[in-house]
């Protein structure tokens, strides 16, 4: 078993599966990860009334779970962290969760791993524990890519803020994607030429708001093409939540209810309020033009 956050299960995050998945082949144990939710800075944060301080949301509790069913680990425990969590005594977690309710025989933590009431539970703790009770831990420094820069999540938030794609991609060792049930919307797209498949994303999520080319996964055999508008709708729409709404290119599809994959290909520009309508709708003609330009390009 493994402990931590896997927002995004970057490279870093990668290896440490990959670790697991092998120790639980060599000793014939079920590979096991617990996480937590919400995030624990987002819930102390919350509790001290410091909402700028939660940290922006990489991938929803689907996508990580996903995420970590794709580095076969098999059973993914999902402990909400609230008041009674945080407050519990260090040897209390290592008991109720590690020895009764994982029954956990080997463990795999970084080598700054806290936890417990105060972040008082460290390494040495944890390893006179294992002794006691027949579990056996080891650590695992920072994991860094080929350039020697360090590999965590928050390199992955800075990359997304800021629309660079091509960095969070080295990061994740993969395009980054949003998945989501499509629900419906103001319907508005219909009316203006260019329907769209409207998403729900996280809260907080990490990526920069604006304009991306993207390919919608899981509506058809093969990946469909399109362009997406990530943020708050600002010409048609007041005080709104996060959307994400995907255009899909020459394809029309029933796709309500559907649960659906967009990956981001590259970011086009900025979410604009526009004076008007038409200007709108001229803006998003230009943004599928762009989008059938990198495909013709790129193909698939």
């Amino acid at each position: 078993m493994t402990i931590g956050n896997f927002d995004g299960v970057h490279r870093g995050h990668q290896a440490i599966l990959a670790r697991v998945y092998q120790q639980s082949v060599a000793r014939d144990l079920a590979p096991t990860v617990m996480t937590f939710e919400p995030h624990p800075r987002a819930y102390f944060a919350q509790r001290g009334r410091r909402p700028e301080l939660i940290p922006t949301q990489i991938s929803s509790l689907r996508d990580k779970i996903w995420s970590l069913a794709q580095h076969r680990i098999q059973q993914v425990v999902v402990a909400r962290f609230n008041r009674r969590l945080a407050d519990m005594s260090a040897t209390d977690f290592i008991e109720k969760f590690l020895v009764r309710g994982l029954n956990t025989r080997w463990l795999l933590v970084g080598e700054d791993f806290r936890y417990g009431h105060q972040r008082s539970g460290d390494i040495d703790l944890l390893r006179r524990s294992g002794r006691a009770f027949g579990f056996e831990v080891e650590t695992i420094g920072d994991v860094a890519d080929e350039h020697g820069h360090r590999i965590s999540s928050s390199e992955v938030r800075t990359a997304l803020a800021v629309g660079n794609l091509e960095r969070a991609e080295h990061l994740l060792g993969h395009t980054y994607s949003i998945s989501g049930h499509v629900v419906h919307g103001l319907k508005l797209g219909r009316t203006l030429g260019y329907p769209t498949l409207n998403i729900r994303v996280p809260l907080q999520c990490a990526a920069r708001s604006g304009v991306y080319v993207v390919r919608a996964h899981g509506l058809a055999e093969r990946p469909i093409d399109g362009v997406a508008s990530l943020g708050v709708r600002p010409t048609v729409a007041q005080a709104g939540r996060v959307m994400l709404e995907a255009h899909l290119l020459d394809c029309d599809v029933n796709a309500y209810g559907k649960l659906t994959r967009i990956e981001f290909l590259k970011y086009l520009r900025d979410e604009e309020k526009f004076p008007d309508l038409p200007t709108m709708i001229a803006a998003i003609g230009n943004d599928a033009h762009r989008a059938r330009d990198y495909f013709a390009l790129h193909g698939l």
